[in-house]
């Protein structure tokens, strides 16, 4: 190999550097968890009592939503890579249009949090609640402007990397996905025992 020639094409790193990305995310994740169940087991009333008060409901519904969107990317990615772009494309929209209800439910779900006095100062439940959902959220809003931008992509662009780019963004949004799916029971389960 010449003197320094590059290892590796960037299509190469690209998935690799998202899958550092995710494990890093992960990490910081299971810290907060663990200082959740810390709290948990110090104040086990109190989070049970907090608990009962979320709509488990909801948050099913909110999994569900996950889940399928979850399914429509790995349909859109199985597709993207198999050279079917169009395929890809009327996949990632789908997964949109299902993946917009866990906004949606949030927003009613926060909304009505807010209107009976729960706040990230209500209690330690509380705190962590709006804390690590609002997190969560956030990679949520993330992922729903990555995936629209690899829809567009696969309408648009020729672009060699489209590929790279769709296997990344998939994998990140089964990181949302992944992340909701502990955040479910930790909050919303606990309250029903």
């Amino acid at each position: 190999m010449p003197e320094g020639a590059a290892i590796g094409t960037a299509e190469d790193r690209a998935v690799p550097s998202i899958l550092l990305f995710i494990g890093a995310d992960i990490a910081s994740f299971i810290l907060f968890f663990a200082v959740f169940m810390g709290e948990r087991l110090a104040q086990p009333v109190q989070f049970a009592r907090s608990a009962a008060q979320l709509d488990a409901r909801l948050g099913l519904a909110n999994t569900l939503i996950l889940v399928s969107s979850g399914w429509l990317v790995a349909r859109a990615v199985r597709a993207g890579t198999q050279g079917n772009r169009h395929g890809a494309r009327r996949q990632l929209f789908a997964a949109l249009l299902v993946g917009s209800g866990f906004a949606v439910i949030k927003l009613v779900e926060y909304t009505a949090d807010f209107q009976r006095g729960l706040t990230l100062l209500t209690n330690d439940f509380f705190s962590f609640y709006f804390a690590l959902t609002g997190v969560h959220l956030l990679h949520y809003a993330i992922g729903m402007v990555l995936l629209g931008y690899v829809a567009r992509m696969a309408r648009t662009s020729t672009d060699p990397e489209f590929e790279t780019w769709l296997t990344g963004v998939g994998l990140y949004w089964h990181m949302v996905d992944l992340l909701w799916l502990f955040l479910f029971p930790m909050f919303y389960l606990q309250g029903l025992w």
